[in-house]
C-alpha cells in the first residue's frame, strides 16, 4: 500500500509541476470555486453556462476483511472453496452541466467501467475474471435553496437508469461462460433515486463544505435482486495558496447495505462475492486533493485540472469481503 500511495502522490507532484511552468502568467480566476474533484454536484452554473468534465477513477482492493479485522486467504478458504485475492476497478466518467436558471443546474454523468478480480482456489490454482462496459447513466438537478456572499445550500435530486449490464460473464473453473458475481457487474439493473444536500462556505482563502448523498434502489431487477441502498456523508476543508492552486483534506463516511433477493444462477456456497448477505459495510476514508486552474486568457484559461487521493482509516464489512486499499480521482473540467 505504501508504494501505491507514493506513486499517487508522485502523480500529484507531476500535475503541479506541469502547471507551475505557466503559473507566472496566471492571475485572475480562482482554484477554490470548486470543491475536491471527488465530490460531485457541489456547485451550480450561471443561466446558459455549460461545463464539460472528464474524471478517471481507480480503486485497488487487496485484502479480505470480516468486520474490522483483516483475514488471510486461508481463513476465507475455511468457508468457501474460492477466495478473491484482489480487485482493480477503473472508471472513466464523462459529465456535462448546464445552468438552466439562477437556481437550477442540470447534470448528466456517463460512466465506462473496467474491472478485474483475481481468485485463488483451495488447491492453489489462480484465475482472473474481467468485465467492462457502460455503467448506469445518471441525470440530476442541483437546486439552490440559499445563497449569500459566503454560503450556499443546494438540494441534489437525481435518477440513474439501468444502462449498466447485470449479465456480465467470463470463463472460470466452473465453466466457459458463467454469470459473474455481484461486484463484477456494471450496473444495478434498477432505476435508482439519488437525493442529497450540499453546503459550501467561503472566507478569504479558506473554503469548506458538507454533503450528504444517497442511492435509493427501486424494485428488483431482471435477475431477481436489488442492490443495497447507499448513504454517504463527507466534509472538506480547502486552502487557496494562490489564485491558480488550492489543496484540500476531506473525510468521507460511507454505509451500504446487503443485497435483497438473489441471482438464481449464483452459488452462494462457492464464493463470498456470490452471497447477497456479504455485500454490505461501512467505511471512513481520508482524502487529500489538489485543484489547479488557468487564470489568465490563453490556452489554459478556465481549464481546471484536479486530483484527489484517499485511503480507508476505518472499515466494518459484512465479510469476508475485499476492502478498498487505495483510490484516486484525476479530473478535467471546462466551463463555457
Amino acid at each position: 500500500m505504501f508504494r501505491k500511495i507514493t506513486w499517487a502522490f508522485m502523480l500529484v507532484h507531476v500535475l503541479v509541476v506541469s502547471i507551475l511552468g505557466v503559473s507566472k502568467v496566471l492571475a485572475d480566476a480562482s482554484a477554490s470555486t470548486h470543491g475536491p474533484i471527488g465530490v460531485m454536484a457541489e456547485h451550480r452554473h450561471k443561466p446558459g453556462e455549460w461545463m464539460v468534465s472528464y474524471r478517471y477513477m481507480r480503486m485497488d482492493m487487496d485484502d479480505n476483511y470480516i468486520g474490522s479485522d483483516k483475514v488471510a486467504t486461508g481463513d476465507v478458504h475455511a468457508q468457501f472453496p474460492v477466495a478473491p485475492t484482489s480487485m482493480d476497478m477503473q472508471m472513466h466518467m464523462l459529465g456535462g452541466m448546464y445552468g438552466l436558471s439562477d437556481r437550477t443546474t442540470l447534470m448528466v454523468m456517463v460512466p465506462y467501467i473496467e474491472q478485474e478480480m483475481d481468485h485463488r482456489l483451495r488447491n492453489g490454482r489462480e484465475f482472473s475474471t474481467r468485465s467492462n462496459g457502460i455503467g448506469d447513466v445518471k441525470f440530476s438537478g442541483i437546486i439552490g435553496l440559499f445563497e449569500d456572499n459566503a454560503h450556499t445550500v443546494d438540494m441534489n435530486l437525481g435518477i440513474s437508469f439501468p444502462t449498466g449490464s447485470i449479465n456480465q460473464r467470463d470463463a472460470t473453473p466452473v465453466g466457459p461462460d458463467p454469470i459473474l458475481p455481484y461486484p463484477m457487474q456494471l450496473g444495478s439493473g434498477t432505476h435508482d433515486f439519488h437525493p442529497g444536500l450540499t453546503y459550501v462556505g467561503r472566507a478569504d482563502r479558506l473554503s469548506w463544505g458538507l454533503q450528504f448523498s444517497s442511492v435509493l434502489r427501486w424494485g428488483h431487477n431482471a435477475r431477481k435482486y436489488r442492490l443495497g441502498n447507499r448513504y454517504e456523508a463527507t466534509g472538506w476543508l480547502a486552502y487557496e495558496w494562490a489564485k491558480w492552486i488550492s489543496t484540500s483534506v476531506r473525510l468521507k463516511k460511507s454505509h451500504w447495505g446487503d443485497i435483497d433477493g438473489a441471482d438464481p444462477d449464483l452459488n452462494t456456497n462457492l464464493i463470498q462475492t456470490a452471497d447477497p448477505t456479504r455485500q454490505g459495510g461501512r467505511r471512513l476514508d481520508l482524502l487529500f486533493g489538489v485543484n489547479l486552474i488557468g487564470t489568465k486568457p490563453g490556452p489554459l484559461y478556465d481549464h481546471r485540472l484536479a486530483v484527489e487521493v484517499g485511503f480507508p482509516v476505518y472499515v466494518d464489512l459484512d465479510g469476508p469481503q475485499l476492502n478498498n486499499d487505495l483510490h484516486f480521482t484525476v479530473g478535467w473540467q471546462k466551463a463555457f
